[in-house]
């Protein structure tokens, strides 16, 4: 993992600079007075595509889910 710091004063003029540095795996800590402040790290987009219907019939819904909830459910069955 390539790690760099950058000081925040020195992030503000150099961020695309920066920015141009993230890979996968890298990341840029910005410090304050040498405490570490944020890290920036490259955003990960999903790899390969979604599939329909891949779980299919892992979650069900029940058949009264929209009924009107009773009044013991509301007063805490007191």
């Amino acid at each position: 993992m390539v790690v760099k710091t950058v000081d925040v004063s020195e992030a503000k003029t150099q961020l695309p600079e920066l920015l141009s540095l993230l890979s996968p795996g890298s990341e840029i800590i910005l410090t304050q007075d040498d405490t570490p402040v944020a890290r920036l790290v490259p955003v990960s987009l999903p790899s390969g595509s979604r599939v329909p219907g891949l779980h299919a019939g892992a979650a069900w819904t029940s058949d009264d889910f929209d009924a009107p909830l009773g009044d013991d459910f509301w007063t805490c069955g007191a």
